[in-house]
């Protein structure tokens, strides 16, 4: 149960598509899936990252956050999930124990997170000042089509490759949320 990445590093090529408004619709039917294969066991649903902000251009994933009592209790959500068509992808325990479930036309991102989990609070204070912030909402988009003309060996470095922004971001946002 230690292995980060289920089935290993995947090379794909980052393709950053201009805002596409059925991006919450799509959100919401995946969390309707969601809300009906978890019951009371999906605390919050969230639609978070770039396509959860108007007019920001994204990668064609929708990001969603799902926060249940404990995500390092696979056995409370693991088949719902499974048997609702997602994949368990990735499982970072020493990583607030998320866990990451992805659908296999690899167009949506289910991230599992413990109640308390600090990462809920610090999607939504990212996502929310984006959509409040036009002059963030276009460095960030100018950086992420920059770094996606570069060749990556998988998605992880390309998101690690845009962290600073997204830190930077947060620090104006909520200081006390910054990652030193």
């Amino acid at each position: 149960m230690s292995e980060v990445l289920i089935g290993g590093i995947e090379k794909r090529q980052i393709v950053i598509v201009d805002y596409d408004p059925d991006w919450p619709a799509k959100f919401e039917r995946h969390a309707a899936v969601l809300s009906q294969a978890l019951g009371p066991k999906a605390l919050t649903i969230e639609h978070v990252g770039s396509t959860s902000v108007p007019g920001l251009a994204a990668k064609p994933i929708i990001d969603i956050v799902v926060v249940v009592a404990d995500s390092a209790d696979e056995s409370s959500y693991l088949e719902a999930l499974v048997a609702s068509g997602y994949v368990l992808r990735v499982r970072e325990p020493d990583w607030h124990e998320h866990r990451m479930f992805r659908t296999p036309e690899l167009d949506v991102h289910v991230h599992l997170f413990s109640t308390g989990c600090v990462e809920l609070t610090r999607h939504l204070i990212f996502r929310n000042w984006l959509r409040t912030h036009p002059e963030d909402r276009l460095h960030y988009e100018s950086v992420k089509r920059s770094l996606a003309q570069e060749d990556w060996t998988d998605m992880n470095a390309y998101a690690n490759a845009k962290s600073e922004v997204v830190e930077d971001i947060i620090a104006r946002a909520s200081p006390d949320l910054a990652v030193p």
